[in-house]
C-alpha cells in the first residue's frame, strides 16, 4: 500500500520511463542501505558508541572516495570554499544532512531496530511533499494527496495501527481465537 502510495507521489502523471543502470544502481543502494541498518544495529548491540561509530563510518566513507575522486579525473580547487555559499553549502551538506542524519538514524536503529526503523523511511517522501507545497509552492496535486493518504496507511498497516475487521473472527492478542468465533 505504501509503494502504491510512493509511486503516485513519485509519478505524478509522468510517463514511466526505465533506465537499467539507474533502475540497477537504485536496488543496488537499497541493499547497501538494508546492510548499513543491519551492521549498525549489530554494532550498537556490541556497546559501542553511536556518535563514535558514525564518525568512524564517514572516515572510512571519504578515506574510499578520495582515491575514486582522483581516477575518475575531478580537479579539487580549494579556491571553491572561498566562495560564502559553497562554504556554507558544503557545512550544511557535511554535518546537518549528512553527519546529523546518520547519528539520528543510528540511535533509531539502537533504540527501535533496524526494521521497524526502515519502516518510517517511508515518510520521506510524505514530508517531502509537505515541504514542496509549503516551502517551494508546488501545487498538491489529486495524485500527490492519495500518494499520500496510501503512504500513510501502509505505514500505520505496517506498525499494526491500523486493522479491518475480516468477517466475525477476533483474536484475542495472543494470537488464539475466542470461544465461539
Amino acid at each position: 500500500v505504501a509503494m502504491a502510495g510512493i509511486c503516485l507521489i513519485s509519478f505524478n502523471g509522468s510517463a514511466l520511463e526505465l533506465d537499467l543502470r539507474g533502475d540497477l544502481l537504485a536496488l543496488l543502494a537499497a541493499f547497501v542501505w538494508a546492510c548499513y541498518a543491519l551492521l549498525s544495529r549489530k554494532i550498537s548491540a556490541l556497546g559501542h558508541p553511536t556518535v563514535l561509530t558514525t564518525r568512524r563510518t564517514f572516515f572510512y566513507g571519504l578515506a574510499f572516495m578520495l582515491p575514486a575522486l582522483m581516477v575518475s579525473g575531478v580537479r579539487l580547487e580549494l579556491t571553491r570554499l572561498t566562495a560564502p555559499v559553497n562554504l556554507g553549502n558544503l557545512l550544511f551538506l557535511g554535518l546537518g544532512a549528512s553527519a546529523l542524519c546518520f547519528v539520528t538514524w543510528n540511535f533509531a536503529v539502537k533504540a527501535l531496530g533496524a526494521v521497524k526503523t526502515s519502516v518510517y523511511i517511508y515518510l520521506v517522501p510524505v514530508i517531502t511533499v509537505a515541504a514542496s507545497v509549503l516551502i517551494l509552492r508546488e501545487p498538491f496535486t489529486w495524485m500527490t494527496g492519495a500518494g499520500t493518504v496510501l503512504t500513510l496507511i501502509g505505514l500505520l498497516l505496517s506498525e499494526g495501527k491500523l486493522h479491518w475487521k475480516e468477517g466475525t473472527h477476533h483474536e484475542t492478542g495472543t494470537g488464539q481465537m475466542r470461544p465461539g468465533d
